[in-house]
């Protein structure tokens, strides 16, 4: 009996949201929601719009529908099947009837939430993509399935190039390809066979119903490509941009981040090579003296350590001035001190990031009856230009908007 009873109260915590911790100290409005003491650009506010009162247990993803609704991905946690798409209305308020109802249940670890090109929402659960109509219901369709659903980096992140190309992250097994015999093989077997692991993959899609035409690795050597962007230069060229979660190093400034520039067929060094601080690409641990490093593709740009880059995103046309616009914003998720925080880089006339850091929003480090330690996970734009992010670690909603 006493094992029966300890079955089942695991299973109800399984099943049960995670606990609620320190919340936000609301203070002086910010676009009509409780503001919030984040550090944000000059002549803009952070407004809690939602939290876990509302229902939220892991947001990850969110994506302006319509006027005052938004769709997000709660991945529930990281066991299989708690997953769900919701609906947030915010011109209901708080409390009341249909602000927050629940879309889709049962998702396998959702995390990628994308638009595409024939306005259908796209969402990328560990082993499937599938698409929906904007509506009341979600009218399911899968688009790709059979995605491997297990190993150390299951989530399938999403990202529509300009040109209609959807990228999809398909992270490797493994941290760095060492075995439960601690051994490291070179060749790492994630990266070989018909469908490797460690890469961004590449779906085409034609017709006037946009149907699939073709899914294929794009790149390689990627670790895990939880944020993922396409940029235009003025000339029209597309480039497509990944951000790598490196090797999990113990040191607190090793191995760096990465921001890569994807080109197709190219390999970007994991799990032989990582990158140094200045962005030099040297034999990752248990590689030494078994691989070289001047054949893999350089990062473009190195990052702090451990920041743990959960989204790439520009700005819409219609975002034209202000912090936000020509710019590549970056989502770092990281509790490090270097992490927890949304950063951009202004973007050339080649649709490349370049110039200095600048911190967005910042300040989510813990400070007594102020905040809690905050994790940015995913970012939108609305039709107003106004940013909004969701953050799994305190399960809110904030926006990003202008002070009146």
């Amino acid at each position: 009996m006493r094992a029966v009873l300890f079955a089942l109260v695991a299973l109800l915590l399984s099943h049960a949201a995670p606990a609620a911790g320190p919340r936000y100290a609301e203070r002086a409005t910010c676009d009509g929601h409780p503001g919030l003491a984040l550090s944000v650009p000059t002549g803009w506010c952070a407004g809690l719009v939602a939290d876990a009162r509302d229902g939220l247990r892991m947001p990850r993803r969110l994506l302006a529908v319509a006027p005052h609704r938004f769709w997000i991905v709660d991945m529930g946690n990281w066991e299989p099947r708690r997953g769900r798409l919701l609906e947030l209305r915010t011109d209901i308020a708080r409390g009341q009837p249909g602000r927050v109802r629940v879309l889709a249940t049962g998702l396998d670890r959702p995390h990628g939430l994308a638009q595409g090109p024939d306005g259908r929402i796209y969402v990328g659960e560990a082993g499937t993509v599938w698409r929906t109509p904007v509506g009341d219901t979600v009218q399911r369709q899968d688009v790709i399935t059979g995605l491997p659903t297990g190993g150390a980096h299951p989530l399938k992140e999403l990202a529509f190039a300009p040109d209609g190309r959807l990228l999809v992250n398909m992270g490797s097994l493994t941290d760095a390809c060492r075995g439960d015999d601690q051994q490291q093989p070179l060749p790492c077997p994630d990266l070989t066979g018909p469908q490797p692991g460690a890469a961004v993959y590449v779906a085409m899609f034609a017709g006037a119903d946009f149907e699939l035409q073709s899914f294929k690795p794009l790149a390689t050597g990627l670790r895990n490509s939880l944020g993922l962007a396409g940029t235009s230069a003025r000339d029209g060229t597309v480039r497509l941009w990944q951000a790598e979660n490196s090797i999990d190093y113990t040191d607190a400034t090793l191995p760096a981040e990465e921001l890569n520039e994807l080109k197709d067929g190219a390999s970007y060094g994991w799990p032989y090579c990582v990158s140094d601080a200045r962005g030099k690409a040297v034999p990752a641990r248990g590689y030494e003296g078994r691989t070289r490093c001047g054949n893999q593709v350089a990062a473009h740009a190195a990052w702090p350590a451990h920041v743990a880059p959960l989204q790439l995103l520009t700005a819409p046309k219609h975002v034209s001035t202000g912090p936000f616009a020509g710019r590549l914003l970056a989502v770092w998720h990281g509790y490090r001190a270097n992490g927890h925080r949304i950063v951009a880089w202004r973007l050339d006339e080649h649709g490349r990031p370049s110039g200095a850091r600048e911190d967005l929003v910042s300040g989510w480090h813990a400070q007594a009856g102020v905040r809690p330690l905050g994790s940015p996970a995913g970012t939108t734009f609305d039709a107003e230009g106004r940013l909004w992010i969701v953050e799994d670690r305190n399960r809110s909603v904030i926006v990003i908007a202008r002070q009146p």
